[in-house]
């Protein structure tokens, strides 16, 4: 590991034991709703017998979705206490998911074509090279296999629902490909399910921009499919909260490709 990634396993060690939302194993999943979920756009045909990877996706969310819906279910995440949810979570509904300790940037552990979907959670602004990344997931996924992608929006990365200043949400920061958009110092406040708070210091968080993910994943042979945006549509919503800042800087995007190696590109 290089030093960003051990800065920011320590610093995922520290919010999953504190219980941040995205590692608390969802144990209260329907099998006969949880589909849309994982793929509220319908691009996944069949799930059931597929093998998939949940890369850098641990917590217990993604991987006991598709393990309840048939899949056979790998999750490589770089935090034991991540991993441990997404053990919890298999316990809970008695299905089998494997876990692999690992780097986003390293699947090494995997053989070429290994995999038919690799369902890629909110957490490539942890790395400052996305490239690698794309480029193993090129190798281990298996021709038209799929890759879903959850990312920031590179426009509105590094502002929040803090930066409101009575008239909108100012950008502030360069717009360039892997710079750091928060602060050293920058903590994430945690709010357990008892309702008590708690402040967090957080990973380290990198922007790519739009052209850098695209091209990057049309270098590697790539067909893109889709690609969402993700807001609340509250527009009633208070200034100066989560869900009024979705409405007018949406935070977070998405995006399903397909793996076409036989795709001629220039």
């Amino acid at each position: 590991m290089d030093d960003v990634a051990k800065y920011n396993k320590e610093r995922w060690e520290e919010l999953a034991k504190a219980n941040v939302p995205f590692s608390r194993p969802w144990l209260d999943l329907d099998k006969k709703t949880t589909r849309k979920m994982i793929d509220p756009h319908g691009m996944i045909d069949e799930i059931a017998g597929k093998n998939v990877l949940c890369l850098a996706g641990g917590g217990g969310q993604q991987s006991a979705i598709f393990a309840l819906l048939g899949a056979r279910v790998t999750v490589l995440d770089f935090s034991e206490t991540q991993l441990q949810r997404d053990q919890q979570a298999a316990s809970h509904y008695g299905v089998k998911v494997r876990t692999i300790q690992g780097d986003m940037r390293d699947l090494s552990a995997f053989k070429k074509d290994a995999f038919d979907i690799v369902y890629h959670a909110h957490c490539i602004a942890f790395i400052p090279d996305i490239h690698p990344v794309f480029q193993e997931v090129a190798r281990v996924l298996r021709t038209d296999g799929l890759y879903h992608l959850d990312f920031h929006n590179p426009f509105t990365q590094g502002i929040d629902k803090e930066h409101w200043n009575g008239h909108g949400y100012l950008l502030k920061l360069p717009y360039v490909e892997g710079a750091q958009t928060v602060p050293r110092d920058y903590s994430w406040d945690i709010q357990s399910e008892d309702g008590t708070k708690r402040r967090v210091r957080g990973p380290r968080e990198f922007r790519h921009t739009l052209s850098s993910i695209l091209n990057g994943l049309i270098k590697q042979q790539f067909v893109i499919l889709g690609l969402w945006e993700e807001t609340s549509g509250e527009s009633n919503a208070k200034p100066g909260t989560w869900q009024h800042f979705e409405t007018i800087a949406v935070p977070f995007l998405s995006l399903w490709a397909t793996y076409r190696p036989y795709v001629f590109i220039k």
